[in-house]
């Protein structure tokens, strides 16, 4: 079992409500925070920004995207947290990374929590990082647990002049977010088919007792990503109808094709979970099959050797007043009888396609 995807939250069992404690791995060193203030005029970047410019920059009149990366230095989150006046519940949420996808709609802003899915072809396995957002009307706080930056395109097309992110407001910045995790899980999906397809080919060609594991791991794997996937329905479903001044009309019909992605990628992973389910059955029948076709062998050569035995042994009883046992000729008509027998018991077989 991946132990990566189960976290231990024990050590948060006792504490008050909104108790800041980080619940997952340390996946960087440092915290890295990246803020670009943007609008369709101008932007500026500033790599690990003071609070003070932080402030600044949510006062002001232009669009700002702040990305954390990293999320074990409780003080850091909390301070930035503080100055974009975020709730002490929404601040916990974001530093447990055992949360379910959802979505919560707070008076300024909308908290989502994601995860974000990529295969590591070398250990054939799944992994995960929970994604943050914090949409407000003219900011986006981004948190996520390690440095492997999936929201790098978007920043080259915020600088990227007259592009539609430096026209548009936050929420389209969420609506690319979103579609980025989702278009990632079609990614996911795409390997899993591979894995299941040469599963199925050994399945056929030799079902080995290996192959149980392979198919448990399959099984995890889907199940894993399920629990993923089929919650961020019911997030881009609320961002769609909410009645929310954060999400303009605009960009509705984005969030509605994104939704529709979200529906294809669940219809998929449930029917790799039906494959995955069917392929015990296989593999069982497979089993049956080869041990009825070693058993026939085994039956047939039984069944061949039932009359030879009976000569061996009907001729080996040894009375003196057997006639046969004095003959010259006898030892070899046994042996004639033997071989008759033989070949019109295979010939009986194989008329009635026994063999």
């Amino acid at each position: 079992m991946n132990r990566t995807r189960y976290q231990r939250h024990s050590g948060k069992s006792g504490q008050a409500p909104g108790t800041l404690i980080h619940v997952g791995r340390k996946r960087t060193e440092k915290t890295r925070i990246v803020a670009i203030d943007f609008d369709a005029l101008r932007i500026q970047e500033s790599i690990t920004p003071t609070l003070s410019e932080l402030s600044n920059f949510k006062s002001g009149s232009a669009n700002v995207w702040v990305s954390i990366e990293g999320l074990h230095e409780i003080e850091l989150i909390n301070s930035i947290g503080d100055c974009f006046q975020i709730h002490s519940l929404v601040k916990e949420d974001i530093l447990n990374t055992t949360q379910r996808p959802k979505i919560e709609n707070f008076d300024d802003y909308l908290f989502i929590v994601m995860k974000m899915l990529d295969y590591d072809d070398k250990a054939e396995a799944i992994n995960s990082q929970q994604i943050s957002l914090v949409v407000g009307a003219n900011f986006l706080l981004s948190f996520q647990e390690g440095v492997d930056d999936p929201f790098d395109p978007l920043r080259q097309r915020i600088r990227a002049e007259s592009s539609r992110l430096r026209m548009s407001g936050t929420d389209y910045l969420a609506y690319c977010m979103v579609d980025i995790i989702v278009d990632n899980y079609f990614v996911v999906l795409d390997k899993l088919a591979e894995r299941i397809e040469l599963v199925e080919e050994e399945l056929v060609r030799n079902p080995k007792p290996d192959i149980l594991r392979v198919i448990h791991k399959l099984k995890t794997d889907l199940i894993f990503l399920r629990r993923s996937v089929w919650p961020l329905r019911e997030i881009i479903n609320r961002l769609i109808n909410e009645d929310s001044s954060l999400f303009k009309d605009s960009t509705r019909p984005y969030l509605r094709d994104v939704f529709d992605h979200t529906i294809h990628a669940v219809d998929t992973i449930e029917t790799f979970r039906d494959i995955v389910s069917g392929m015990l059955d296989i593999y069982l029948s497979s089993v049956s099959y080869k041990l009825n076709e070693i058993m026939k062998v085994l039956t047939i050569i039984a069944t061949i050797f039932i009359p030879l035995t009976f000569l061996a042994g009907w001729y080996g009883m040894n009375f003196k007043n057997m006639p046969e046992i004095d003959s010259p000729w006898g030892y070899p008509l046994v042996i004639v009888a033997a071989i008759i027998i033989t070949f019109s018991m295979l010939i009986f077989f194989r008329r009635k396609k026994w063999i």
